[in-house]
């Protein structure tokens, strides 16, 4: 029960990051049909600034609180990757709206290589450390234990949702979105501006993004260059998960691929020595010979469980748990 309750805590916690990063992608796919593969980058961009402006505001000394220092950092991070959302938006995939599919998403790929070789100029190649500036005390409950990391990263998760969800159903620009979702012709004729409709889609997601990458660099403790593709990929496979264009469907994928991961790493990860199990070493009498071992699955392997989750779902429900069935669109 105390390996249950722990792992659960770990995957809630991870599956906040992945939720809030598969809003990015659901709310551009939903409004232009878009799979924007360049946004796990952004979320490497604002952990990369937002550590940068924190040990910069650490390294100075000027006596700020400790507080203050990580909000000065969000709130360069956030307008940094909103920029970029922008830019990509209006420089990159505003051109080919109207060209195939293929196009776009090509495109994507390549914006994605290309701030990953620039944050690799700007940063250098070397993993970048998040100094420790604030206490974390850690809690008991029922044997588990959890940080005040964690609680900040769930309880600010569950803040952005409920204020992107406000956003969306109940604001005019919301309306908007949902507007340009269903049709963006009759939109258009409708007297929604349909360009700024979708860059504001772009914006709003990337801050998301970058609220994401200054949650998953604080938990971990570390920003690399390259931390957004795996990233990028399993949220996006949240975002399919729970049904791609689904905002609560996107929540939903997170959570549940954060918990995946971790209850498989945390159950599976007890048993990567099968050598200490008799009837293994009997089998594999060489193999386990003179102390050596015989790893079949570990925590390094989580990330099999989670797509192996992804890959029954799509075989039984090709439109997510919570998808509708549509017709594609021509």
């Amino acid at each position: 029960m105390d390996i249950f309750l722990q792992q659960l805590i770990n995957g809630l916690t991870l599956g906040s990051v992945y939720a809030i990063v598969a809003l990015g992608y659901t709310m551009v796919y939903g409004i232009i049909q878009l799979i924007n593969f360049a946004h796990g980058e952004v979320v490497m961009v604002g952990a990369m600034v937002a550590l940068s402006v924190i040990s910069a505001l650490t390294g100075a000394q000027i006596g700020l609180p400790p507080v203050v220092i990580v909000l000065a950092g969000i709130a360069c991070a956030i307008p940094a990757c909103m920029a970029i959302g922008y830019g990509m938006e209006r420089i990159a995939y505003r051109p080919l709206r109207k060209a195939p599919r293929l196009a776009p998403l090509i495109t994507a790929i390549g914006i994605s290589i290309i701030l990953q070789h620039v944050a690799l100029l700007v940063f250098s190649r070397n993993p970048l450390s998040f100094p420790q500036i604030m206490p974390n005390p850690v809690f008991e409950i029922a044997g588990a234990h959890i940080s005040a990391v964690q609680i900040a990263i769930i309880g600010g998760s569950v803040v952005v949702m409920a204020g992107l969800t406000f956003l969306v159903y109940r604001t005019r620009l919301g309306i908007a979105m949902r507007a340009t979702s269903e049709n963006v012709q009759v939109a258009g004729l409708m007297g929604v501006n349909i360009d700024r409709v979708i860059s504001s889609t772009f914006v709003i997601g990337a801050a998301l993004a970058a609220i994401a990458g200054v949650m998953i660099g604080t938990y971990y403790g570390i920003a690399h260059y390259t931390m957004g593709a795996m990233l990028g990929l399993k949220a996006f496979s949240a975002a399919v998960l729970g049904g791609i264009g689904n905002l609560a469907g996107a929540m939903l994928g997170g959570v549940l691929l954060g918990v995946v991961e971790a209850m498989g790493a945390g159950y599976i990860g007890e048993f990567t020595d099968l050598c200490q199990a008799p009837w293994i070493a009997g089998l594999m009498t060489e193999r386990c010979a003179d102390g050596g071992n015989f790893v079949l699955f570990g925590s390094n392997y989580q990330d099999v469980f989670a797509f192996l989750v992804l890959i029954a779902v799509l075989i039984f429900r090709p439109s997510g748990l919570l998808g509708e069935r549509v017709s594609d669109r021509a």
